[in-house]
């Protein structure tokens, strides 16, 4: 196993939220995160399934990589087994939220399934790879990454939800603003960048 990068997993966790957020510095999955995020409880939903998601993933597919991958010399293969082990734990989660929380399964309609597919999960299992962390700091960098994610959803719901009530310029109305807003919280978060990166 390659040498792990001298980093605590907890300073990884707090970075990966707010100074390498994966949605607001590497834009990955703002697909669904532009899409879900008009209603508040979706966007929960939708958060904490993909913090949940890419946590799980970044800790098995470290798994697979180092104990099957590796050993077997198949590397060229780990793009389709990383996809692979996202598209079953992605099906579980449907599986359970399905059965636990009908209305949540019914709100986030084919986003859910779609996580499979979320450039961030894969993304980040990839920055885990390329990174070289090891067990524990793929997991923290996983929720941590996944968290970060959720946060921005968040956060973009509620200012949507302030936006609906004030007046804003015809042309910029819907998708406009949206991107407009985006990239401003994106330059906010790019204010955390002084504190720490995750390299």
């Amino acid at each position: 196993m390659p040498e792990a990068p001298l980093v605590s997993p907890l300073v990884l966790f707090f970075a990966s939220i707010l100074t390498s957020n994966i949605l607001l510095s590497n834009f990955l999955g703002t697909c669904s995160f532009i899409a879900i995020s008009k209603d508040w409880k979706s966007s929960f939903g939708l958060g904490l399934a993909v913090t949940f998601v890419i946590g799980l993933c970044a800790g098995i597919c470290w798994a697979v990589l180092y104990l099957v991958v590796i050993p077997l010399g198949i590397e060229y293969l780990s793009f389709v087994i990383f996809i692979i082990v996202i598209a079953a734990v992605v099906q579980v989660l449907e599986m359970v939220i399905d059965r636990f929380s009908p209305s949540l399964y019914m709100s986030l309609g084919i986003f859910l399934p779609l996580i499979t597919v979320n450039c961030a999960v894969l993304g980040a299992v990839l920055f885990m790879q390329i990174r070289k962390y090891d067990f524990i700091q793929s997991i923290a960098f996983g929720f941590g990454s996944g968290a970060g994610w959720w946060l921005a959803i968040m956060l973009l719901a509620a200012i949507r939800k302030r936006i609906e009530n004030n007046p804003v310029p015809a042309g910029l109305k819907g998708t406009g603003i949206t991107l407009i807003t985006i990239g401003f919280m994106a330059m906010a978060f790019i204010g955390f960048s002084g504190m720490i990166a995750v390299q």
